[in-house]
């Protein structure tokens, strides 16, 4: 029986897309917001749409079997949801260090209560689900990682602030599921960084995430630790991995089918993977900011390793997070070898 495989969420955006993409440690969200204001036309709205089919039959056509949106509609994966929330100031931006020091930027501030407005990400997962029968993933991101990512001027609570996006969160994530969304990932990279307070409450607000959400959708939490300033860089600020298990048990007792872990930039203890013996493990196996296609071999002889300590069936193969980073014909080979590798493990 072949590995399965999927992607994590973004996805290079086509040059025809009047989007900016993803730039670690570069966004500006003023910026931004102002290129995502401008595709408003019904010219802007069909390639949105071309777009998101483009992206999900490319992953297709490489062989991943549950490909994501990549998130095509987003200026970034953070602050498009939040611009769909009540409660904040994207013109009054405010300095902030995060993710443990290691970024800083200006970034929005909250300024009144968290509340959800209409439903979005509905739209965006029919858009794409249209270009397949295979299952669409949809991504999200958590309470913890949004809390790191805005400068909190309301609540002054971080856990306070966690319950209320945990709310709202979890009324899209119940939106998704009605339209027939089969799987929903909530992405939470500051588990990493913050395993303290992801251990505090973070858990429990990554399972309101999911409150009331049918058994039959797929819940999934992808944990990465953190992505670089620019391609092919050896060496730079990441997450401790031995993180992964501080947080493991607890994530065993969390209402999840899944849990997405990196190990292609940097290669755990596999011994990892035994800490997970209810869990679902999707095993990044390329890395996501490095030019270099990982050779089918490679992953082959990575995922054997991987399954001395996980059982076949639940064991999935990706990359270990988004693609944005790489140019189409790069994520076009890693892709394929993933697949490769997958199916004949």
């Amino acid at each position: 029986m072949p590995v399965p495989t999927t992607t994590i969420g973004s996805y290079p955006k086509p040059s025809y897309l009047r989007l900016p993409n993803f730039k670690p440690k570069q966004h500006d969200p003023t910026r931004a917001y102002s290129e995502y204001l401008k595709i408003r036309s019904e010219e802007d709205q069909r390639l949105l749409v071309r777009a998101s089919e483009e992206v999900v039959r490319h992953q297709v056509e490489a062989g991943i079997e549950i490909p994501t949106d990549g998130e095509m509609p987003r200026e970034h994966y953070i602050y498009y949801h939040l611009r769909h929330l009540e409660g904040f100031d994207f013109v009054n931006l405010t300095e902030k260090r995060m993710r443990n020091q290691a970024w800083h930027a200006r970034i929005p501030t909250l300024v009144a209560p968290v509340r959800p407005r209409q439903r979005f990400l509905p739209e965006d997962w029919r858009m794409a689900q249209r270009a397949t029968k295979r299952p669409v993933k949809m991504t999200v991101p958590g309470p913890l990682t949004i809390a790191d990512s805005v400068a909190d001027a309301y609540y002054r609570d971080e856990r306070a602030l966690g319950a209320a996006l945990a709310d709202a969160i979890n009324v899209e994530v119940r939106a998704l599921a009605d339209a027939g969304c089969p799987c929903v990932q909530v992405d939470e990279p500051v588990f990493a960084r913050e395993p303290q307070k992801a251990l505090a409450y973070g858990m429990e607000h990554l399972e309101r995430c999911f409150h009331k959400v049918p058994a039959a959708v797929t819940r999934v939490v992808h944990i990465c630790c953190g992505y670089p300033a620019e391609l092919n860089l050896e060496d730079y600020p990441k997450a401790d991995a031995k993180t992964y298990f501080a947080l493991a048990d607890d994530l065993e007792q969390v209402g999840l089918h899944a849990v997405s872990l990196e190990d292609a930039h940097r290669h755990n203890d596999l011994k990892l993977l035994e800490k997970f013996p209810r869990l679902t493990v999707i095993l990044g196996v390329v890395q996501i900011a490095n030019t270099r296609v990982e050779p089918v071999e490679e992953i082959v002889e990575r995922l054997r390793a991987a399954l001395g300590h996980i059982d076949r069936e639940r064991l999935i193969a990706a990359p270990d997070c988004g693609l944005a980073m790489l140019e189409w014909d790069i994520v076009w080979q890693k892709l394929r070898n993933v697949a490769g590798a997958a199916g004949v493990i």
